[in-house]
């Protein structure tokens, strides 16, 4: 599967090529494989199966009769894993109420189980995976016919098929291709809808502030300043478009087992300043644990977004989507710092 990076000017070729190795990559990789075409995976990083391997192994979904096919033998080779009680390092699986004997699937999981169960079914399904490799965004598509003929890795590693796919969260291939895209939210005036743009009155899952809060660095003195966070155009207006994106965050799997665990060290470059709003918060009266720690195998969490100041580093990643490598990096670090 992975190996060492290539000579330059290697090339490869494959029926279809997926950049990504997202859960969609994956999942598409091992669909084309079945269906007896070649596929080459490339994945700029070194793990496979993106947010799902990455922490969040609460699976948000409705009705779960609705997610069949590939998705569902994920689902199911997690439970298979669980069945076995060599899993179960830290808890029996008895006392953990998302393992239920009768379902035929299990929907939380641990992160390192789900990478372990993508790089199993990419193993079976013989798909090449390329690990390590990034797109050269500036020159690295080319395109005849309103078809893509071939991309070219920063490494100089030359990739050809008949079909592409991007499955990548920035779609830098798609953008390298030159294919239309908007980043940020569109007005409702675009679409003629009513829920898009920017949200003013919407309290959407209480990641609001409900008591007052001084926003100064000085408390009273508007000649302080603002603190970290805080923006002085106001609120704007409903509906209205913008360059804004969903906040990212890190989704932590953090450990209830004292055996297993560590304390957090603190960062390089530390600014106190920064969480001064949370820390006004409380003193505000505002008590709600910030963090939303839901519960995975063998007392290990999967910890989001909760409240007015938590882990979505706001306005922290407005310029990722179009940044390029070196500043994306940068915006990631300041993240992990966050």
């Amino acid at each position: 599967m992975a190996g060492s990076a290539p000579a330059a000017e290697a090339r490869k070729q494959a029926d279809v090529v997926i950049y990504g190795a997202t859960s969609a990559g994956v999942a598409a990789a091992v669909q084309v494989s079945r269906m007896g075409h070649s596929v080459i995976l490339i994945e700029p990083g070194q793990h496979v199966g993106g947010l799902t391997s990455g922490g969040l192994g609460f699976t948000d979904s409705g009705d779960k009769r609705a997610i069949g096919g590939i998705s569902r033998e994920f689902y199911q080779r997690i439970r298979k894993h669980y069945d076995n009680s060599s899993a179960w390092t830290q808890e029996r699986p008895q006392n953990y109420p998302r393992y239920r004997p009768a379902d035929d699937a299990m929907w939380t999981f641990e992160p390192k189980v789900a990478e372990q169960v993508f790089r199993q079914m990419l193993t079976e399904a013989r798909v090449e995976l390329l690990q390590g490799e990034q797109l050269d965004r500036s020159s690295g598509v080319t395109v005849a016919n309103n078809q893509i003929q071939q991309i070219v890795m920063e490494s100089g590693l030359v990739l050809a098929g008949q079909q592409f796919i991007d499955a990548t969260y920035e779609g830098d291939l798609m953008a390298a291709a030159k294919v239309k895209y908007t980043i940020g939210r569109e007005a409702n005036s675009v679409y003629g809808e009513t829920l898009n743009g920017n949200q003013v009155r919407a309290n959407t899952h209480n990641h609001r502030f409900l008591k007052p809060v001084d926003p100064f660095r000085v408390p009273g003195d508007r000649s302080s300043g603002l603190l970290p966070g805080i923006e002085d155009a106001g609120a704007g207006i409903e509906g209205s478009g913008d360059h804004r994106v969903q906040a990212y965050c890190f989704r932590m799997c953090m450990s209830k087992s004292p055996a297993n665990r560590r304390p957090f060290p603190k960062p390089e470059g530390y600014d106190e300043q920064v969480y001064e709003l949370l820390l006004r918060n409380f003193e505000a009266g505002d008590l709600r644990v910030p963090l939303s720690p839901d519960m995975m195998p063998n007392l290990k969490t999967d910890t989001n977004n909760n409240c007015a100041v938590s882990t979505d580093y706001l306005g922290g990643n407005y310029r990722y989507p179009e940044a390029d490598y070196a500043e994306r990096a940068a915006i990631i670090r300041d993240h992990e710092r966050y």
